[in-house]
């Protein structure tokens, strides 16, 4: 445990961004399951979940929690595989 003031408060706010990061991380990866899941079984509502996992994707570049590279791969996977279950 941190004894100087300034690194006290440090470990508060890593603690909060990581649980943040932890949340959106988390229904990050639901959201591409379901895309995924969406793809395999040829859902009616496949173009839809893809939107969303995409979007997500997006979010959580915006919010610094995904790399842009990491999150272009992630789409790009996802967008090939859509147009894959689509031809």
């Amino acid at each position: 445990m941190p004894n100087i003031r300034s690194a006290k408060k440090r470990v508060k706010v890593i603690a909060t961004k990581t649980l943040r990061n932890k949340t959106i991380n988390s229904s990050l990866k639901t959201d591409i399951k379901k895309a995924n899941l969406a793809l395999e079984n040829d859902a009616e509502d496949k173009t839809e979940a893809v939107r969303v996992a995409i979007r997500a994707i997006d979010k959580a570049t915006a919010k610094g929690v995904l790399h842009k590279n990491t999150a272009a791969r992630k789409k790009s996977a996802l967008a090939r595989k859509l147009h894959a279950a689509n031809a």
